[in-house]
C-alpha cells in the first residue's frame, strides 16, 4: 500500500510518501510544498494545488492521510490553513483517492504509543520506524511521515469500521 501523508499548512505543507507492505515501512519521498508570505493568497493556493497534484500523479497512492486542523489562537492563520487544506482535499477527491484524517493525539499515539508525546519523540520514532539515518527535515515533512505511519497502523480498522474517512 502506498500512503501519502500530509501535514497541512499555508506557508509549508509537509509531504511524506511511504510504502507499507507485510508490516514493514519503506520511505519513498518526503519534502515540503512552500509558499512565501509576500505572494497573493490565490497564488499560494495555486502552488499548493499544483504541487500536491504532481505528488498524487507521481505516486498514485492507495490512500491519503491528513492531519486534522487544530487552532486555539490566530484566527487569520486558521482560515488560511483551512483554505490550503481544502485545496489538498479537493485535489485528492477529484482523483477518487480515499482520504483519511487523524488528530494530533491519534498520530502521536500510533507512532510513539503515547498520545501526549513531544514533537522530538515523534520525530525520533519516525526515523526509527522508517530506518532513516537522520530525522527528516523540514519538521513538516517528518510530521507528514508520522501521519502516513498512523494511517498504515490504522488502515485495517478503518477499512472494517469506515472510521476517519473524509
Amino acid at each position: 500500500m502506498i500512503i501519502l501523508g500530509i501535514d497541512p499548512g499555508y506557508a509549508i505543507v509537509g509531504i511524506g510518501v511511504i510504502e507499507y507492505k507485510d508490516a514493514k515501512f519503506r520511505p519513498l519521498e518526503y519534502n515540503a510544498i512552500t509558499t512565501h508570505s509576500s505572494m497573493a493568497t490565490s497564488l499560494r493556493l495555486r502552488i499548493i494545488f499544483e504541487e500536491i497534484g504532481a505528488y498524487l500523479d507521481k505516486y498514485k497512492p492507495d490512500a491519503v492521510a491528513i492531519e486534522e486542523l487544530f487552532f486555539n489562537s490566530n484566527q487569520k492563520t486558521a482560515i488560511a490553513v483551512a483554505q490550503a487544506r481544502g485545496v489538498l482535499v479537493a485535489q485528492t477527491a477529484v482523483r477518487d483517492i480515499p482520504i483519511y484524517e487523524y488528530t494530533p493525539l491519534q498520530i502521536k499515539q500510533s507512532v510513539t504509543g503515547y498520545g501526549r508525546a513531544e514533537k522530538g519523540q515523534v520525530q525520533q520514532m519516525v526515523k526509527l520506524l522508517l530506518r532513516l539515518n537522520a530525522i527528516p527535515k523540514p519538521d513538516d515533512a517528518a510530521d507528514a511521515l508520522a501521519v502516513a505511519i498512523c494511517h498504515a497502523h490504522s488502515s485495517k480498522s478503518n477499512d472494517i469500521l469506515g472510521t476517519n474517512r473524509l
